[in-house]
C-alpha cells in the first residue's frame, strides 16, 4: 500500500473550494500536516479495490479524519461506493470534483514532480523495477507536507 503515517492525531472541520474542473487525487491532512496516500497497483480500481484500500488504510489510521479529493471515476460514483462512504463518516470526508480540467489535479503536479526526479532518464528492465522507483518517489512527496499544500495550492484550490 502507498505511504502510510501513524499518530494519534484528529483532523479539524476542512473546506476545500474549488471553482473549475479536476480529477483524481488524495489528500489526508489535519490542516498542519500532510500526508500524499498512493496505491500503485495492476490494473484499474474499482468499487471493490477502492473499499479494499480504504478500509485497510482506515484500518492503520484509526485515529486520523481522512479527506479524498476524488473526480468523477465511476466506481467513485457506484451505489456500493456511496452505501460505504455514507457508513464512514465518521472518518472519512469526500470532496468530488468535477472532471476534464488535469490542470486542477493536484496529482498531475505530484506526478510531474516524480517523472522529473526518480522517473527521469529512467531504464530498467521490469515493469517492477520501475514501479519501485515510482514507490520511491511517491514517498518522497508524500512524506513532504510542504510540497503536498504546494501542489494544491497550484491547483488554486484551498482548504
Amino acid at each position: 500500500m502507498g505511504t502510510q503515517r501513524t499518530d494519534a492525531s484528529v483532523a479539524p472541520s476542512i473546506r476545500l473550494e474549488a471553482t473549475v474542473d479536476s480529477r483524481r487525487a488524495g489528500l489526508r491532512t489535519d490542516a498542519s500536516d500532510a500526508h500524499l496516500v498512493f496505491q500503485l497497483r495492476p490494473g484499474a480500481y474499482n468499487d471493490e479495490t477502492l473499499i479494499e484500500f480504504l478500509s485497510a488504510f482506515h484500518e492503520l489510521e484509526q485515529q486520523r479524519a481522512v479527506l479524498l479529493i476524488w473526480d468523477g471515476l465511476p466506481s467513485h460514483r457506484s451505489r456500493r461506493m456511496t452505501e460505504w462512504v455514507a457508513s464512514q463518516r465518521n472518518w472519512l470526508s469526500i470532496e468530488p470534483l468535477p472532471g476534464y480540467a488535469p490542470d486542477l489535479n493536484p496529482i498531475e503536479q505530484v506526478w510531474g514532480n516524480v517523472k522529473s526526479k526518480e522517473l527521469a532518464n529512467l531504464c530498467k528492465d521490469t515493469i517492477g523495477e520501475i514501479a519501485e522507483s515510482a514507490q520511491d518517489g511517491l514517498d518522497r512527496v508524500g512524506d513532504d507536507a510542504q510540497l503536498c499544500f504546494a501542489f494544491l495550492r497550484h491547483t488554486g484550490l484551498k482548504l
